[in-house]
């Protein structure tokens, strides 16, 4: 996995502090119960010396929107959340890195119905990437996780939520076991959903498909970055359903997300994916992400906030 780096200074219920000063009690009803809301934010080091957020805005939505679903009261509004990301980065001298804003119930009354009162907290850390330089350059090794992605029914699955991630956890956990690089989960229904991060493309016959968001999947801001510049290049792009063996056959694969970036999949279950190797469009695919998140694409500057 890639490294991870402290920050000297955060950002904590609208103050920035040591990293040392950001304590919580022992009775944190997150810490007990797992009910929190979270985003993944990535900053890019321009060519031209200058520092970009990708897709800050975006994120901090949905960070938002997924405590919104969990009935939390947010004490602050999204446009503070939004300069806050942009603080920690300044303070802690970072011209690139990954932004993690954070809501959580603080200490009070402990049980499953108890409500306290919204914490919110930002952090920032050098990561690499996340699924290994190799990965990005090659493309990984995944196997099909016994355990399926959680029902529609069962969970807020369009929420970014921190408890929710146990799921994700085991599948990734069983997968490493394994001597696999990452999972990916099944719905219900037994079709492919996503990875235990990440969503999930393949390409077939030219076409580039992903679940679409009927299916129990994150709808990743990534994803959606994909969805349009794949329009944008005139690829064919169909949002559809598709089973294991479907993948198995695919041309092409790779995951889409902030901390996992444009990563290709070279094999699934001890099946090559094409001839082993990233495939045209998922290169060209990851070469306009790249470009795209260090500014050298004036058409889609709208998706960055400069440091």
């Amino acid at each position: 996995m890639a490294e991870t780096r402290t920050p000297d200074r955060v950002w904590l219920d609208g103050k920035l502090v040591g990293m040392d000063e950001a304590r919580f009690p022992l009775l944190t009803h997150s810490l007990h119960y797992g009910l929190g809301v979270f985003e993944g934010i990535r900053c890019y080091r321009c060519e031209d010396g200058r520092s970009a957020v990708f897709r800050l805005r975006e994120h901090v939505h949905r960070l938002f929107e997924s405590a919104h679903i969990c009935l939390m009261d947010m004490p602050f509004p999204e446009a503070e959340v939004v300069e806050a990301c942009l603080a920690v980065l300044r303070e802690n001298g970072m011209a690139e890195g990954y932004v993690r804003p954070i809501a959580f119930l603080g200490d009070g009354a402990m049980g499953v119905g108890s409500v306290n009162p919204t914490r919110v907290a930002v952090a920032a850390w050098y990561w690499a990437a996340y699924l290994g330089e190799e990965g990005i350059k090659r493309g990984i090794r995944t196997k099909i996780s016994s355990l399926t992605r959680m029902t529609a029914n069962g969970a807020m699955v369009r929420g970014k939520i921190t408890g929710q991630y146990v799921n994700s956890i085991l599948a990734k956990r069983e997968a490493l076991l394994g001597g696999y690089d990452e999972a990916i989960l099944l719905d219900q229904n037994g079709l492919v959903a996503e990875g235990s991060g990440e969503n999930i493309f393949m390409v077939s016959g030219g076409t580039l498909c992903t679940p679409p968001l009927t299916s129990p999947i994150l709808a990743g801001v990534t994803r959606d970055t994909v969805l349009r510049l794949a329009r944008d290049r005139g690829y064919p792009v169909e949002e559809r359903t598709f089973t294991r063996d479907s993948l198995y056959t695919a041309d092409e694969a790779f995951f889409s997300g902030t901390a996992a970036e444009i990563t290709p999949i070279r094999e699934v279950d001890n099946r090559r994916i094409g001839d082993g190797r990233p495939g045209p469009i998922t290169r060209a695919l990851q070469d306009l992400f790249f470009r795209v998140t260090r500014a050298r694409e004036p058409r889609y500057h709208e998706w960055l906030t400069f440091r």
